[in-house]
């Protein structure tokens, strides 16, 4: 083998080193800070200047238990889930008339759909609250509404790109060949838009999981999710441990749920090769 061929030989497995460095890196960023939420979780006593608890038990766990966690974490998982069941196909139609220019000034209505992410959540909700009082929209409707819109640019943009890619050959050949434009959308469209829309949905879901503001302006205090909990927690002193275990409950369940969304990714390239 020349030193062509050697160099050629090399640049594999350097490119399978880096990607491995960068997973690991990645990893540790994730996983060091919740170090010390472990260690709080777990911890009865930790005073000054002591370097690990001085005291383990589950008097945190006993806390949160108490503070109704299993219920906030209920709420904002369903708060979540239905922003996310609600965003994500409002976000693939606006973006497939976007792609396919089908309504006028595509700029000017893109404009218009991505301006949650510039205006302020606090005023919006402020101001809004009013209106959906007025309008006498129930507390947990005007929630998810709000958040639904929060969450569209998010989703109106990942599908936005996805379509922009994606072959149409696929559907017209479909047509050709007789296919209802149900069964396009069914065995083409969702298929090929398969990572794109678990990667929308994922981050609607986040939009509803992780609000504070809206939840609380809007809720009014009487829809209690997991940040209002913990949140509530954090105000008071000496509920170090609580806090912990809230928020490692706040932070689990979104990790575990970004490790599902990966699958439809991984299956498409492995079905690409």
């Amino acid at each position: 083998m020349g030193l062509i061929g050697r160099r050629a030989a090399a640049r594999p497995g350097r490119a399978v080193l880096a990607t491995r460095l960068g997973r690991a890196v990645l990893a540790a960023w994730l996983v060091l800070p919740l170090v010390p939420l472990l260690l709080w979780a777990v911890a009865d006593r930790w005073s000054a200047p002591a370097v690990l608890p001085q005291e383990l038990g589950t008097d945190g766990l006993r806390d949160a238990l108490a503070a109704g966690g299993p219920a906030a974490l209920a709420r904002s998982t369903a708060l979540g889930a239905a922003v996310a069941v609600l965003a994500t196909p409002l976000g693939a139609l606006a973006a497939r008339a976007l792609v396919v220019h089908r309504v006028p000034r595509p700029g000017a209505v893109l404009a218009v759909l991505l301006s949650p992410l510039v205006l302020p959540p606090f005023a919006v909700a402020l101001g809004l609250d009013v209106l959906l009082l007025r309008l006498r929209v129930p507390a947990t409707a005007g929630v998810v509404l709000l958040l639904t819109v929060a969450a569209l640019p998010y989703t109106t943009i990942v599908l936005r790109a996805a379509l922009a890619a994606q072959d149409r050959g696929f559907e017209e050949e479909a047509r050709t060949l007789g296919a209802t434009p149900w069964q396009v959308l069914r065995g083409v469209q969702v298929p090929l838009l398969a990572p794109a829309l678990a990667g929308a949905a994922f981050l609607a879901f986040l939009v509803g999981w992780s609000d504070y503001v809206v939840t609380l302006l809007v809720g009014g205090g009487r829809l209690v999710t997991l940040p209002l909990l913990i949140g509530s927690a954090a105000s008071a002193t000496g509920n170090e441990a609580q806090v912990a275990v809230l928020s490692l409950t706040a932070v689990l369940p979104p990790l575990a749920l970004l490790a599902l969304v990966g699958v439809p990714g991984r299956r498409a390239r492995g079905g690409r090769r």
